[in-house]
């Protein structure tokens, strides 16, 4: 089964709280925050208040994906904001394993993101912790960039070794998804297809 997740890192933030009714009305099934600490990534976003204001207009799941450093400092203040799903990058964590745990000690569902250039090989021994894995099919920072093709090996390989360790983890992907990429991506095994431009960037 397939799962959206609009993000509103490309919606009109003036008329936030009227799209993602519209987006919850059809269907959405987690709403994406893209939490950026000009840092980590060359842009700055969302913090909590965020989180805090997109769970006051609406009770679908807030997939909260941290493009930052030093995350382990700031999980507990998107758990308390609302999220139900914090992700973190691996690039990011020193200690992966315990941020993991972290985000489980905070009752969400703990999420781990791969960059364009990193290898799903590094994430192998903790697969079977994770309930989810974002692969970021454009570098991150940026919406409205194009899809990077080799994306898809690294998602069908994530779903290789999903069967072969008999985990459970979902699989995200993150990047240039629109109606011509989104079944390419979900036929190479993904599970969560996040989308902002193409969803908030429409006219209707």
């Amino acid at each position: 089964m397939a799962y959206l997740a609009p993000s509103i890192l490309s919606a009109d933030l003036i008329r936030l709280k009227e799209q993602i009714e519209i987006v919850e009305q059809c269907g959405a099934d987690f709403i994406h925050v893209d939490v950026m600490d000009g840092h980590f990534v060359p842009n700055l976003t969302f913090g909590p208040v965020m989180v805090k204001a997109v769970k006051q207009i609406s009770d679908v799941p807030a997939d909260v994906h941290l493009m930052i450093s030093n995350p382990e400092k700031y999980i507990a203040d998107f758990a308390t904001a609302g999220a139900s799903v914090i992700t973190v990058h691996q690039e990011t964590c020193t200690h992966l394993d315990r941020v993991i745990e972290q985000i489980k000690d905070e009752n969400c569902k703990a999420g781990v993101s791969v960059n364009p250039a990193t290898p799903v090989a590094l994430l192998e021994d903790v697969l079977t912790q994770v309930d989810l894995v974002l692969v970021m099919s454009v570098n991150p920072g940026f919406g409205g960039q194009r899809f990077i093709r080799g994306s898809l090996q690294k998602i069908k390989r994530l779903s290789a070794l999903r069967a072969e360790k008999e985990a459970r983890f979902l699989i995200e992907v993150d990047g240039g998804i629109n109606a011509q990429t989104a079944p390419e991506v979900l036929r190479a095994g993904a599970d969560i297809l996040v989308a902002g431009n193409a969803i908030f960037g429409q006219p209707d």
